[in-house]
C-alpha cells in the first residue's frame, strides 16, 4: 500500500502568510481600492495616482490579482465585487477601518508575540509608557478612526444579530461600549418598533450622534454617557456587549455580567457577541488568534468559548442560555434573566 507523499506546502503558506497580509494592508493604506472604485486603470496610471515608484508597482498590483483582491482585464486593473463593496472608503459598507488599524498598530506589535508569550505582558504602547485607550480617547480624530474600525469589524455580525435574535418580544435595547453605533444602527434599521441607546464614554457622543444622523436614526437612537466600570448600566429589555468581555480578566468579566443582570428586567436578555472559540478549541482559528491579540493588547484579557460564557452567565444569575452562530467567526451567547 503506497503511503501518501507529504510536502511542506501548507506549512510554508502559513509561515509566509504575512506577505499577503501586508500587501493587502498597504493597498488599503494607499487607498488603492477607493481609487479603482472610480474607474479601472492601467499599471502606469494607477502607480502615478498612488505615487508609487515604478520598480515594483506592477508586481504589487499583480500580487493583489493573484490574491483575489483585484481583477485585470487586458492591461487595466479593477476592483473585484468584494473589494468594491468593502474596501472603497466612500461607501458606508467600508470595512477597511479595522485593516487600517491593523496596519498601523497591530502589524508591528505582533512582531513581539514571542516576548508576550514568554512574559505574559502586553506588547503595545504600554511598553513605551503610553496608555493606548487613554491616548486614543484624548485625540478626537484618532478616536473617530478607531470607532469606524469597530463598525467595520462588527457590521456583518450586527446584521446577523438583527436577523436571528427574537426582537419582536422586546421594545428597547442598549449597546454597551457602542463605539460609533454600527451595531445599534443595523438593529434599529431592521426593526422599526425598537428604540435603542448606545453607552460609551462622553467623548464618543458626537461621533455616535453624527453616525445615527447619517443613517436617519437620530430619533430612535440616543446616546448614554457613562463608564461601564464605574456606573450602573442603563435599563432596557435587551443589553448587548460586543467585543467587550474579551478585553478584561475573569473577575472583570464577571463584574460586567453581574451589572448586566442587575440592569435587566425579568425576561430581559443579554447578548454577548465575540469571535467565540469553538468548545473543542480546534476549529475557530480566528477566535484563538484574537485571544493572542488580547495578550498583545491588554494586561488580562482573553477570548473564550460559548461553554465558558454560559458558565459565567449562570454564575451571574441568568437562568436560560443559548449559543448561536452569526457571521464568519463570530457567534453570540444569549442569557435570559
Amino acid at each position: 500500500m503506497a503511503t501518501r507523499q507529504m510536502n511542506p506546502d501548507r506549512i510554508m503558506q502559513l509561515g509566509f502568510g504575512f506577505w499577503g497580509s501586508k500587501t493587502l494592508l498597504s493597498a488599503v493604506e494607499l487607498g488603492l481600492f477607493t481609487e479603482l472604485a472610480k474607474r479601472s486603470l492601467d499599471a502606469k496610471a494607477l502607480a502615478k495616482r498612488l505615487e508609487l515608484h515604478p520598480r515594483s508597482a506592477r508586481d504589487f498590483f499583480d500580487a493583489l490579482v493573484a490574491l483575489g483582491m483585484l481583477k485585470r482585464v487586458g492591461t487595466r486593473y479593477a476592483n473585484t465585487s468584494e473589494s468594491t463593496l468593502f474596501l472603497d472608503r466612500a461607501k458606508p459598507s467600508y470595512v477597511g477601518g479595522i485593516l487600517e488599524m491593523a496596519n498601523v498598530r497591530l502589524y508591528p506589535f505582533w512582531g513581539s508575540l514571542t516576548e508576550g508569550l514568554r512574559t505574559g505582558k502586553p506588547q503595545n504602547e504600554v511598553k513605551t509608557g503610553e496608555d493606548f485607550f487613554g491616548t486614543l480617547y484624548a485625540d478626537p480624530q484618532r478616536l473617530e478612526g478607531f470607532l469606524k474600525a469597530m463598525t467595520g469589524l462588527s457590521q456583518g455580525t450586527a446584521r446577523a444579530i438583527a436577523a436571528k435574535f427574537p426582537w419582536k418580544r422586546h421594545r428597547s435595547f442598549v449597546d454597551i461600549g457602542c463605539a460609533q453605533g454600527g451595531v445599534a444602527a443595523e438593529i434599529a434599521l431592521a426593526h422599526k418598533h425598537l428604540s435603542g441607546q448606545g453607552m460609551d464614554l462622553p467623548v464618543v457622543r458626537p461621533i455616535f450622534e453624527a453616525y445615527a444622523k447619517s443613517r436617519k436614526l437620530e430619533k430612535r437612537l440616543t446616546f448614554h454617557a457613562g463608564d461601564f466600570f464605574e456606573d450602573a448600566l442603563p435599563k432596557a429589555d435587551v443589553l448587548i456587549m460586543g467585543h467587550i468581555l474579551h478585553d478584561w480578566d475573569l473577575n472583570e468579566k464577571m463584574m460586567l455580567l453581574r451589572k448586566a443582570y442587575a440592569a435587566l428586567p425579568q425576561g430581559g436578555a443579554l447578548i454577548v457577541h465575540e469571535a467565540l472559540i469553538d468548545d473543542a478549541r480546534k476549529q475557530n482559528a480566528f477566535g484563538l488568534l484574537m485571544s493572542l491579540n488580547m495578550l498583545i493588547e491588554t494586561p488580562g484579557g482573553f477570548d473564550f468559548t460559548g461553554a465558558d460564557c454560559i458558565q459565567w452567565m449562570k454564575k451571574a444569575g441568568f437562568k436560560r442560555t443559548k449559543v448561536e452562530n452569526l457571521a464568519g467567526p463570530d457567534s453570540m451567547v444569549i442569557g435570559i434573566k
